[in-house]
């Protein structure tokens, strides 16, 4: 199949539907460890469910067997319902991730959609483990435990709320106005057109790509030459940057493996730029303004390199459109051990490749698919 000149966002608000029987294994363990959402806080305002797995177990454990992931909210015991609000999409309408269930299927079910609530903080999350618990105890062949739960993207309000309630640190009005101006912002930016030839441009001459690189823990990273935007000045725009530092955050983002949690870094390789005549000061506001309203804390870390002691100074200064919290997630640094160290590189390697900028070319990946000649 030919690929797409056009590119969507890696993210939706509907889910996946997942059932989870252990009619094959009734004495079974799950195998996860649940995050409670019964707190009363604001951030579980969008969560459909009072629990979600918040951790895989080791070894051979029913949710691993299942393909069950972190993230996948628990909406409904053996049938029975223990949801915060009801589905906004009709089953009929959604992926159901289930291979096989012993005949049984998470659409075969009643009262699944059955919404529990008004009862104190804690109470709900309660009475769905109670509910798992005597279906447990009670053994019975012929009903056994079955779980239906739903699985959410990244950025969809369910995963993407917190993160705007701590962008704007715990106002519930402003974080509301902040994802529905995001919202609103996915809807015109999206699809973005891969053929315009500004954006091929960079993707062809590799001044934005992916480093692919085992990171022992720590989140992928997008790399950006700056030497290299400079080299096609003439033939592209700040938002073609822009555009492409776009299609690789989300590639990335939808890659981790807590889509509540997702985290990418940040590398603007300086090498051969001066910061006084050199530094793009209206690409970064670009980026900036695109990044900050909407990826609110996936950031984990900005390293720019190689930047002086000295000149330094100048670059925290041309950087003072970023606001604080972003700031202390920068790196301006000429050390190779403190590079390595933030974005857990071998220094060894680096040095073997003959330096930074040759070791992003060994492990550069800027997406075959999107070029088009």
């Amino acid at each position: 199949m030919a690929p797409s000149p056009l590119f969507v966002s890696t993210s939706g608000e509907k889910p996946a539907l997942l059932s989870i029987s252990f009619a094959s294994d009734p004495a079974g363990s799950l195998g996860t460890q649940l995050m409670n959402h019964d707190k009363g806080s604001p951030g579980e305002m969008f969560t459909p469910g009072y629990a979600s797995v918040g951790r895989l177990l080791e070894g051979e454990t029913v949710a691993r067997k299942c393909g069950v992931k972190v993230g996948d909210v628990l909406v409904a015991v053996n049938g029975e319902g223990f949801r915060r609000f009801k589905p906004e999409h009709k089953d009929e309408d959604l992926d159901d991730l289930t291979s096989h269930m012993d005949g049984m299927g998470l659409k075969d079910l009643d009262e699944k959609a059955r919404v529990i609530a008004g009862k104190k903080d804690g109470e709900h999350y309660t009475a769905l483990l109670g509910k798992i618990k005597a279906v447990k105890k009670a053994a019975d062949p012929e009903n056994p435990l079955l779980l239906s739960l739903e699985r959410y993207d990244w950025d969809s309000r369910v995963n993407s709320w917190p993160r705007f309630l701590v962008a704007r640190e715990g106002d519930v009005p402003a974080a509301m106005q902040m994802i529905q101006q995001h919202e609103t912002w996915r809807q015109s930016h999206f699809p973005v057109d891969l053929t315009n030839k500004g954006l091929q441009d960079v993707l062809k001459a590799k001044a934005v790509a992916e480093i692919d690189v085992e990171h022992e823990g720590l989140p992928p990273t997008v790399y950006v030459s700056f030497s290299k935007l400079q080299a096609l000045e003439s033939d592209h725009s700040p938002q073609d940057v822009v555009n492409a530092f776009v299609i690789f955050t989300e590639e990335l983002l939808s890659r981790a493996a807590n889509p509540r949690q997702p985290k990418t870094s940040q590398f603007i390789d300086l090498t051969g730029v001066s910061i006084s005549s050199g530094l793009r000061v209206d690409i970064l506001k670009k980026v900036y303004a695109a990044f900050e309203p909407n990826y609110p804390e996936t950031l984990h870390k900005m390293v720019m390199f190689p930047v002086s002691r000295v000149v330094k100074l100048t670059a925290s200064g041309l950087l003072s459109f970023v606001n604080e919290n972003t700031k202390k997630k920068f790196v301006i640094t000429d050390d190779l051990d403190v590079v390595c160290s933030e974005l857990g590189w071998d220094k060894k390697e680096v040095e073997a490749c003959g330096g930074v900028t040759d070791f992003m070319h060994k492990h550069e990946k800027h997406g075959s698919t999107m070029i088009f000649d």
